[in-house]
């Protein structure tokens, strides 16, 4: 998408992608960084290693604990997180109202960090966090208590029902409904979607597949769904705008996606 976005405004870029070992991250990125690069992307398991090799982490990336997008700064690597905008932009998008949203999301790793993040900053007004492990339900709230203004609170996932009786917008923010993961429709049937209110909004961040057990069980009661393409979609252009100073043109990106 960065590259047909590039072509489109007649700018030379060239987007690579590099396969790297925990192990040998330090040296991927010294020899990135000596080469002049003016930019990169990161994805799991580097995102938090990252931050310790860069000269400087933007507030937000710092809050979420995760950098995903690193621009060049004159001689300096900076680090930011376009997850969480880009996760609210897709929202838009879709037309589902985040603004004093009653959200659920599913999930305590890193997607869900910048999820309640970027609901937050878009005045979600209360946010749930359910875990199968409430202990790292437990730390993500307490992690972003003082970096987020809307009401934290986690809970098990087994206390789920209750919760999604009220919400207005559920995040299934796990890897759980990947296509490579045999457990996907069971761990769909597992979550009381038939609880949500008929105008709640259902999205799921996965986007392989795009259609997940998760919104196919929603699109049936008739909710309002949102694949996970949109999210990157636009984590991407904000960050093609950071590096190259362009505004990205969406539809080209999106039909390379």
């Amino acid at each position: 998408m960065h590259e047909a976005a590039a072509r489109a405004l007649g700018i030379e870029l060239h987007y690579e992608r590099f396969s790297v070992d925990p192990e040998g991250l330090a040296e991927a990125v010294r020899e990135k960084h000596d080469a002049g690069i003016d930019g990169y992307n990161l994805t799991v398991p580097h995102k938090q290693a990252i931050m310790e090799l860069l000269d400087e982490v933007v507030p937000g990336a710092r809050a979420i604990g995760a950098v995903n997008t690193v621009v060049r700064s004159d001689d300096r690597y900076v680090g930011h997180n376009t997850d969480a905008p880009g996760f609210v932009r897709s929202l838009r998008d879709a037309g589902v109202e985040v603004r004093e949203a009653r959200v659920v999301v599913v999930g305590a790793g890193g997607a869900a960090r910048a999820g309640v993040v970027g609901l937050s900053d878009a005045e979600a007004t209360e946010i749930t966090v359910l875990s199968r492990r409430p202990e790292q339900a437990e730390q993500l709230v307490r992690s972003l208590s003082e970096h987020v203004s809307a009401s934290l609170r986690a809970l098990p996932l087994d206390d789920a029902e209750a919760c999604f009786s009220n919400a207005s917008l559920l995040v299934q923010a796990t890897s759980a409904t990947l296509e490579s993961n045999p457990g996907a429709a069971e761990f769909a049937a597992s979550l009381p979607i038939e609880s949500l209110p008929s105008e709640a909004a259902v999205v799921d961040m996965v986007y392989q597949p795009l259609r997940t057990a998760v919104l196919e069980r929603a699109e049936a009661r008739g909710l309002v769904t949102v694949d996970g393409l949109g999210m990157l979609l636009h984590q991407g252009a904000i960050a093609f705008e950071m590096w190259t100073g362009f505004e990205p043109p969406l539809d080209v990106m999106r039909a390379a996606l």
